[in-house]
């Protein structure tokens, strides 16, 4: 694409990806890997909700949860999911979509054991996504928990990460008079080659 340079230049969109995000990090205020994930239920009804994107690989994108939350259940069920990336100091975002697989191996226990104590012990306490009586609930859960598992708590067996390899990653970079500059790579299915378009606005 003789006309993809600047900002959008490479042969790599996962390394496209990680120098926008470290560009990100130096002037998004909070939480620049602050994706807005989408899954559909089994009945087709879109869910969305924000989390924060914990790695991007050589040929994948990576979070955190609980396996026994809604956005969980919705991701084992279709295999798929989709998420934007969006950072108002940059005016740029990322749009992906793609299949999906658990990480449940080390790479999630290095990463649980990464966090502060108390995200540890919160990750037991929490039922994510289930009825809770009040904030008060929780809090002794979480009292419970600490006094179960103590200074050095496992991994949960519910809780890990998620890769998703992507099909589609579009790259959107604000232009004026709203003529945004945008180029999508796709690929049939993880591990072919990218196709590579401009778009308009």
């Amino acid at each position: 694409m003789s006309d993809r340079s600047g900002i959008f230049a490479g042969d790599d969109p996962f390394e496209i990806a990680r120098n926008w995000l470290a560009e990100a990090e130096a002037s998004e205020i909070n939480d620049p890997n602050a994706i807005a994930l989408s899954t559909v239920d089994a009945s087709g009804l879109p869910n969305a909700r924000m989390v924060l994107l914990k790695e991007i690989e050589a040929d994948a994108f990576v979070f955190f949860t609980n396996y026994e939350s809604a956005k969980a259940g919705e991701i084992d069920q279709a295999g798929k999911a989709a998420f934007v990336m969006h950072w108002k100091s940059l005016r740029r975002q990322i749009r992906v979509r793609g299949v999906v697989s658990r990480e449940d191996g080390p790479q999630a226990d290095e990463y649980y054991n990464s966090r502060s104590l108390k995200s540890r012990l919160g990750a037991w306490a929490s039922a994510q996504s289930r009825p809770l009586s009040g904030r008060a609930a929780l809090v002794a859960q979480v009292a419970k928990t600490t006094a179960t598992h103590g200074a050095s708590p496992k991994r949960p067996p519910f809780w890990g990460g998620y890769r998703i390899a992507p099909v589609e990653i579009e790259f959107w970079a604000d232009g004026p008079f709203r003529l945004h500059d945008r180029f999508v790579w796709r690929r049939s299915t993880v591990g072919d080659t990218w196709n590579i378009s401009r778009l308009n606005p």
